[in-house]
């Protein structure tokens, strides 16, 4: 038998497809996968209180960031200051809008977005259910798009690259923005998705009888990817979230490898085409990724050079190979274990946007260094080449099912015990 209770005692995990009976947890503890160590839920303490209280001091750090200049350089006596407001401003006024709209969508809007829809949904804040539904879709989804801290992240490279030119000064706006990167990322986390979803709705009630330890493929059940919620296969809308899925995503693979095989396309023009112009004393020096890395190397910045070639020469080239291999194994062409697989997955859903990195170190050089006919530092083509990559392979890791890692491998006894 199978109740709506039982359900609400049960979860499918969306990396392995193992139906898992959930324990009772206490404050502070997790639970995860017995087949592949995937995160299920977490009980967090207070859960409505904690992510409201670091939401809203986010978004108050967040204001006060804007509000002020965010750094400062001076060279020769020539001084330059920007706000964070001002870095998409150079970059339209460049024609380089794209890589504008980039920086406004990645580093700001989509991190106080999330921000948002914490605060709505876990005090419950009166809205439709369609709305309730919109806000925790684009919380769950698109809180790997924030990356307020890899920007800081290219902020404390630029300033060792601009080290060697003249003096180099935080403004009042640098310390709220380092506070709203941590807050905005403890809001998220305190934030959990299968907690939250049962206090929007609770889940459908299953009409076939379930057993933990086996897949919900073999037991007619499929996971919505939205909510959590456990479905028979058949049901393609979610009655809860009203999100379409199948037991499997649809076309993954040919998806994944399309968006894999673009991303390669578009690496190669990123390596060889300047991704920054100095403009120095009237002398226009383009510089490539691999350039840069070589001149800090040169210049004795060893570690700066080592995070700069492993963040946006290393990891997209690992990654890209990491996703073909990931691809050729779901196919059957490589004979691995399931579980080295999959964290090869893990590791290529968590590092690849950091190599975002180097776009944001272009866009703090460009919008700082503004010295007259001193020097000035443009973005290239290279850098937009560079941004799409991450952004394809981004896409690619995540139209990728890793439950076909687990397809083909047999259910053992003790799996099925667990």
């Amino acid at each position: 038998m199978c109740t709506n209770h039982l359900t609400q005692q049960a979860i499918l995990c969306g990396h392995c497809d193992m139906l898992v009976a959930l324990p009772a947890l206490g404050t502070g503890e997790k639970a995860c996968c017995p087949r592949c160590g995937n995160t299920l839920t977490t009980r967090w303490d207070e859960p409505r209180k904690r992510p409201t209280a670091y939401a809203l001091a986010a978004l108050f750090m967040l204001l006060l960031a804007n509000l002020f200049p965010f750094v400062n350089m001076s060279v020769a006596g020539v001084n330059s200051e920007i706000s964070l407001l001002s870095i998409p401003g150079v970059m339209f006024s460049e024609d380089y809008a794209s890589l504008g709209s980039l920086f406004m969508i990645l580093v700001q809007a989509v991190p106080a977005l999330s921000l948002v829809a914490i605060l709505l949904l876990v005090n419950r804040v009166r809205l439709s259910p369609v709305s309730k539904r919109r806000f925790a879709w684009l919380l769950f989804h698109l809180k790997s798009w924030g990356m307020a801290e890899i920007f800081l992240a290219g902020v404390l490279v630029s300033f060792v690259k601009l080290m060697a030119y003249g003096d180099i000064g935080i403004g009042l706006s640098f310390i709220p923005w380092c506070l709203f990167c941590v807050l905005q990322l403890r809001a998220v986390q305190c934030v959990d998705r299968r907690w939250l979803w049962n206090d929007i709705a609770p889940a459908p009630a299953i009409p076939l009888a379930f057993q933990p330890g086996k897949t919900g493929m073999k037991q007619g059940l499929r996971s919505c990817s939205c909510c959590t919620a456990i479905l028979p296969q058949g049901v393609e809308k979610c009655p809860r979230c009203h999100s379409h899925g199948h037991v499997r995503r649809r076309h993954s693979l040919q998806w994944t490898m399309a968006l894999l095989f673009t991303s390669v396309m578009l690496y190669f023009p990123a390596n060889i085409l300047p991704i920054m112009i100095t403009d120095l004393l009237g002398s226009k020096l383009p510089s490539t990724i691999i350039a840069g890395v070589v001149l800090l190397w040169s210049e004795g910045s060893y570690p700066v050079a080592l995070v700069i070639f492993i963040a946006s020469i290393m990891v997209p080239t690992l990654k890209m190979i990491a996703i073909g291999w990931l691809c050729l194994d779901a196919k059957g062409f490589i004979q691995r274990d399931s579980e080295r697989m999959h964290l090869v997955y893990e590791v290529v859903e968590f590092v690849g946007r950091w190599s975002m990195i180097d776009v944001f170190v272009i866009a703090v050089l460009s919008a700082l260094v503004r010295m007259g006919s001193l020097m000035n530092i443009y973005p290239a083509m290279g850098a937009l080449m560079f941004a799409l990559v991450v952004i394809l392979t981004m896409f690619a890791a995540m139209t990728f099912d890793p439950r076909l890692i687990w397809d083909r491998k047999p259910e053992s006894s003790q799996e099925e015990l667990s």
